[in-house]
């Protein structure tokens, strides 16, 4: 559980990249390992943060669901290079499923093109060409043509649970602030970092 101070430092700094005009304030890294150990990295885009930490949605069946699954610590990292000399917010933890309900809601929020999306993709599987996305595309508009589409039994959404997170405030001369939370139990201790 993220405590008041590190949410509300969060939300600010969030809240400061939203109305400074980035196109995608949202935006993290989220970096994942696979079973051999491998690491990959990819921009997803975060979909809420309160207490418990910081949630995305994607297709559980997609190479980064296959390494969540495999191995669910991972790392997070927010860069608005726009934000004062430039800030950074490094996030690592466990990523784990959220419950069904949850993802349903989020579901039922997206544009429908989103949601038809979500049943014809075969995320991270070869695609031949691309005129057989748009065939199943079609497919999945005739099947869902006139009701509410349902969420796929493969996509949903993950949060992420932190151990430890820094918030990074770039400075002149590469004299930047750092402040490394960890948690410890329920408890969350500070320090600084040198840059």
């Amino acid at each position: 559980m993220l405590n008041p101070e590190i949410l509300g430092t969060f939300q600010k700094l969030l809240g400061e990249a939203e109305a400074s005009g980035d196109r995608e304030p949202t935006a993290m890294n989220l970096a994942t390992v696979d079973s051999s150990g491998r690491v990959t990295s990819r921009i997803v885009l975060l979909k809420g943060v309160d207490e418990r930490g910081f949630r995305f949605y994607t297709n559980y069946q997609s190479d980064k669901g296959s390494q969540l699954e495999a191995h669910a610590q991972v790392a997070l990292c927010f860069h608005w290079k726009q934000l004062r000399e430039g800030v950074q917010v490094r996030v690592e933890g466990v990523a784990r499923k959220l419950q069904d309900e949850e993802s349903d809601a989020y579901f039922a929020s997206r544009a429908r093109g989103s949601q038809i999306g979500a049943w014809a993709s075969l995320q991270s599987q070869t695609l031949p060409d691309r005129e057989t996305f748009e065939q199943r595309l079609v497919r999945y508009e005739h099947e869902f043509d006139g009701r509410v589409v349902p969420r796929p039994p493969h996509w949903g959404g993950y949060v992420v649970e932190p151990d430890t997170l820094e918030f990074w405030c770039g400075a002149e001369f590469r004299w930047h602030e750092r402040v490394r939370w960890n948690r410890h139990g329920q408890t969350w201790t500070s320090r600084l970092l040198y840059p």
